[in-house]
């Protein structure tokens, strides 16, 4: 399974790919990230069919917001599900995210635990 990770502060590549680190060893998932809501884009935009089946992306980046990619990515790619990661864990942000068709909400610090059962339940069909 192919996930895309979006924020503008590089250092979390580090740490997601240390996080998920059986995963990718066995093969499960494969990580990808970009560090813009426009690198986003063109990362999914490069295949066709996009072969990424899930996007985290963080809400607050310069340029492009994370809510702004949310929303092209749903019109353009609507079978890829996107979840917003966010320092603030806002009602306004989490409401915003909701109705734009985010299927999660997490906040930071990410709970890892967490954010492996979102990623499990889509392996599962759930």
């Amino acid at each position: 399974m192919k996930i895309l990770f979006v924020d503008d502060e590089r250092d979390v590549e580090d740490l997601f790919r240390q996080k998920f680190r059986k995963e990718i060893k066995s093969g499960h998932l494969e990580l990808a990230f970009a560090f813009s809501g426009q690198e986003a884009l063109d990362l999914l935009n490069s295949e066709d069919p996009p072969k990424f089946v899930y996007v985290f992306s963080d809400i607050n980046m310069p340029g492009m917001s994370g809510l702004e990619l949310l929303e092209e990515i749903k019109s353009r790619f609507p079978a890829i599900q996107v979840s917003m990661i966010s320092a603030y864990g806002d009602q306004e942000n989490y409401d915003k995210a909701m109705s734009s068709g985010a299927k999660g909400f997490f906040t930071k610090p990410v709970d890892f635990e967490k954010l492996k059962l979102e990623i499990a339940a889509l392996t599962s069909g759930k």
